[in-house]
């Protein structure tokens, strides 16, 4: 993990550039009236830059040039670098003076420290510039503000509690990876026939399918960001749009089993297709809903055309694991989704043939 920072200098007084002008004066025998006169400027304008209230602009730095031979850049430097240091100290003070602990404490901080979203820092004040910057906000006040404005069309689990604020964490981890995939412009058309290649993949390790879903959907305009779970966020899956071009899908491995994986991919996939770019889905235990039914429809008949499983449901009320293989086979698809389609339609007990299903795990799991 990158811990830079933690026992970085962290002056506690910032040196003006007045100060520097002081010794300029001293250096060449001249008063603060001196080099108003030879500058053109008031002399109450050179004592503000000398007690720090009035900046050094870029016309004062070329007259300072003129009278003392210090390039220009070199005073224009001097000042851009105490403004920022100053803005830094004030930024700090703000914070110390935050009360921040609370706040701090309603996002998995530890969690998010070990899979490398944020760095582990030794002060509270670190901690909490490093969830802001990682959140993209200014303050904790600004953050909320957003939260609350935000219109995500999410399910909760009857079952569980939705954790709103790691949930947050878990998007925001999405859309900092997808703004990071460079996408072609959205070309709905293409995203359909890429679908097809994508489910093809369903067969493979997710060695392989991986990077090749990200390079498929990316040339089409849509990113996809494999993000894993936060505790108490109960969300398998996420889509959006990140601009008018550029859609985003966020899966993660919630479930770990290749059905409801692969089906979760599909199903953002048809939100992406189907629904306005305005709405935001994250998808929780159960996809509820209109939206939800219509995307869960795209989603089963992508990967396993209706008519042919309903062909195989007809064909007998028992299905043996040769039978399950040989359909999954000469359909192109992996024998896990035929399972848990056959399991989802009540055909098959939710305890019958789960031995093939494949069971994922990232190397950030490991």
């Amino acid at each position: 993990m990158n811990r830079k920072g933690q026992n970085e200098y962290k002056p506690d007084v910032v040196s003006r550039p007045g100060e520097t002008l002081r010794e300029m004066l001293e250096m060449y025998g001249m008063t603060q009236a001196d080099l108003a006169a030879r500058t053109g400027r008031t002399p109450k304008l050179v004592n503000e830059i000398i007690k720090g209230k009035a900046p050094i602009t870029p016309d004062t730095a070329l007259q300072f040039e003129r009278v003392f031979g210090a390039p220009a850049e070199f005073w224009n430097n001097r000042e851009r670098h105490y403004r920022q240091a100053r803005a830094v100290l004030q930024e700090r003070e703000k914070l110390e003076l935050h009360p921040a602990v609370e706040w701090l404490s309603r996002f998995p901080l530890k969690q998010m420290e070990k899979l490398g979203w944020i760095r582990n820092v030794s002060t509270q004040v670190e901690q909490l510039r490093e969830l802001l910057n990682f959140l993209g906000v200014a303050s904790p006040e600004a953050w909320e503000n957003l939260l609350r404005k935000e219109t995500v069309a999410y399910r909760k689990s009857k079952a569980f509690q939705v954790d709103r604020y790691a949930l947050a964490a878990w998007l925001r981890k999405g859309e900092i990876d997808g703004q990071r995939i460079q996408c072609n412009s959205y070309d709905a058309r293409k995203f359909r026939a890429v679908l097809q290649k994508v489910r093809k993949l369903t067969v493979k390790p997710p060695s392989v399918f991986q990077p090749r879903i990200v390079e498929l959907c990316a040339s089409c305009g849509v990113a996809v960001a494999f993000v894993p779970e936060l505790p108490k966020i109960r969300a398998s899956g996420a889509a959006r749009w990140l601009k008018t071009d550029k859609a985003l899908i966020q899966v993660n491995l919630r479930y770990k089993k290749d059905d409801h994986f692969w089906f979760t991919v599909f199903h953002e996939a048809g939100h992406i297709l189907l629904s306005s770019k305005k709405s935001v889905f994250v998808d929780c235990e159960k996809f509820e809903g209109k939206h939800e039914e219509t995307a869960n429809r795209f989603a089963a008949e992508r990967l396993i055309p209706q008519p042919a499983l309903e062909r195989f449901v007809v064909s007998g009320t028992h299905w043996s694991k040769s039978a399950i293989r040989e359909f999954a086979r000469s359909i192109g698809i992996a024998p896990g989704i035929v399972v848990g389609q056959l399991q989802h339609r009540g055909k098959l007990p939710y305890t019958h043939c789960n031995d093939l299903k494949q069971t994922f795990v990232w190397a950030e799991a490991d």
